[in-house]
């Protein structure tokens, strides 16, 4: 005998389906494709620009996100709506997260300009513990426990990254490869979760004989 399912665990279950096509791990992996990128455009537009021309690519990102789900998922899974606590959920993760990347900025400042006054293990350990931390939220906040995961290995690549540049005397702290390897992991996930909701929703016209 099943046992029944209460409408806020079944809001939870489809909440939580909503990052089952792995489009939103795609997105996370382009976000860190821009550790990876932006110190090898650092020398020619400067630390600031290096990291600022992502917000356009971040932008287009997100619009084809919405456009697959508009016209390539929507045919195949429906749509839904969610309650208000969700919603609610919803708009306190969106400005916790404001705040988080605000604190961000600011810590990233105050290492610019103490940079030749900090080991470069001390950079790292703090920029993985933000990395950790930040996730870890999401996670939480989102009920995507996927972003924990995520959250491990963008926390180790900063230190990875530092001891390869320190030992091995690899390029720009080490970051293009750690951050490289770690974005391409994420979105090989989100592209394979993605490829699989395509074949097990076909849509209603390839599904009929």
């Amino acid at each position: 005998m099943q046992t029944p399912i209460s409408l806020k665990s079944a809001e939870r279950q489809a909440f939580q389906s909503t990052f089952a096509d792995g489009l939103w791990d795609v997105f996370i992996g382009c976000f860190a494709l821009q550790f990876a990128i932006a110190p090898l455009l650092s020398e020619t537009l400067g630390d600031f620009w290096s990291s600022a021309i992502f917000l356009p690519f971040w932008g287009l990102v997100y619009l084809a996100i919405w456009l697959v789900r508009k016209h390539v998922l929507a045919p195949r899974l429906g749509t839904v709506s969610f309650g208000k606590a969700r919603r609610a959920k919803m708009r306190k993760f969106s400005m916790v997260m404001v705040a988080v990347n605000a604190l961000v900025l600011l810590v990233g400042f105050l290492l610019a300009l103490n940079f030749n006054q900090i080991p470069g293990f001390g950079i790292a350990s703090l920029f993985s513990l933000l990395l950790l931390a930040s996730f870890s939220l999401a996670a939480w906040l989102l009920d995507f426990p996927r972003l924990y995961v995520y959250g491990l290995l963008l926390f180790v690549a900063p230190l990875l990254g530092e001891w390869l540049y320190a030992n091995l005397g690899f390029s720009h702290h080490g970051y293009p490869v750690v951050f490289g390897i770690a974005a391409g992991l994420i979105i090989l996930t989100g592209l394979v979760n993605f490829l699989r909701v395509l074949s097990n929703h076909p849509t209603i016209d390839a599904g009929e004989v």
